[in-house]
């Protein structure tokens, strides 16, 4: 059933009064004083009535800021002598390290006007081959941060560099004068030119120690490492060789170690279009990124993570005739 109603908004459009006709058309039937409103009169003086007023207002608040006030002039002064490198609104790109203690990267800085706007991974970097992750990428945001100190603090006021070198200079003279100690505490330090500040330093002051210490540490890896190869190494995988992957509490994927790097090599074979997919098995207390993408997850204890290791060693150990370990209660 169709609906053939029809509505009208007053008796002049039913009626077809030639005066509604005539502005029907138009958004406003009754011009609107827009002189007589804006004017400098005081408003005691106007004669615009309460309708008018709330005609004008629904017109637009747009129309009556960009009438009542004067548009900001902005000019756009070209460059007298134009640098060689900067041509406004292409893009120029730097290539540049990152290392905030935990993460290292190579990347490719972008920048509009000498202004750094996005981070990239540089497929160049032998070591990271392009690879970033997401504090990589939001470290080009402490480039803005008003908050962030922009000279040297003492007790809660600014001082200058020079009043903090020779204060710094004068109290570590006097420490080495009394033949007392300086400790240098710093994170893992990889950068040659620091490591370089810091053997000019010592070389300078004498009874100097340097500790590196890091928040998120790998001491234990090194440790294992030197136990079982006799070398204090942090190893770097390649899971894009693997295809069988298990990992016994190690977030590989967000976090642990090179996680930029091994979620790309991680992902090359995910992939069944290439006809074989590696399989990943995970064994942790608590779900993690890497778990949340496993083939085969188990819950286990952070305390059966060492029995879960000597398991799956004499598993492997058992099928190449190689002797096995005591300790495990696990049977894969």
């Amino acid at each position: 059933m169709s609906n053939n109603k029809v509505y009208w908004k007053g008796f002049e459009e039913l009626e077809n009064d030639p005066e509604f006709l005539k502005n029907k058309e138009k958004e406003f039937v009754h011009d609107l004083p827009m002189d007589e409103f804006l004017s400098d009169e005081k408003t005691a003086n106007s004669s615009t009535n309460r309708r008018d007023f709330l005609k004008f207002l629904g017109f637009s608040v747009t129309a009556a800021t960009l009438a009542a006030c004067e548009t900001p002039v902005k000019k756009a002064i070209p460059y007298v002598v134009k640098p060689e490198q900067i041509t406004p609104g292409v893009a120029n790109y730097f290539a540049s390290a990152y290392y905030d203690g935990h993460d290292y990267y190579g990347i490719l800085v972008k920048t509009r006007e000498g202004r750094p706007i996005k981070i990239d991974g540089n497929k160049l970097c032998h070591v990271t081959q392009g690879a970033t992750n997401a504090r990589a990428q939001a470290s080009v945001l402490s480039l803005y941060d008003n908050k962030r100190a922009k000279t040297v603090m003492k007790g809660g006021s600014e001082i200058t560099w020079k009043q903090a070198d020779d204060e710094i200079t004068g109290k570590l003279g006097e420490i080495a004068q009394k033949g007392g100690k300086i400790v240098i505490l710093s994170n893992t330090i990889i950068s040659p030119s620091t490591t370089q500040v810091i053997k000019d330093f010592t070389t300078k002051f004498t009874n100097v120690q340097h500790i590196q210490y890091d928040a998120v540490s790998y001491a234990s890896i090194r440790e294992a490492n030197q136990a079982s190869f006799g070398k204090s190494v942090i190893p770097g995988y390649h899971f894009e060789k693997a295809w069988a992957i298990a990992s016994f509490g190690a977030d590989f994927l967000n976090g642990w170690l090179m996680s930029g790097v091994y979620e790309k090599q991680y992902a090359a074979t995910r992939k069944p279009e290439g006809g074989v997919m590696s399989r990943h098995f995970q064994f942790e207390a608590t779900l993690s990124l890497a778990g949340a993408n496993a083939d085969y997850r188990t819950m286990v204890k952070a305390s059966e993570i060492g029995v879960g290791l000597i398991a799956l060693y004499n598993y492997i150990a058992a099928k190449a005739g190689k002797p096995t370990l005591s300790g495990a209660k696990i049977d894969f």
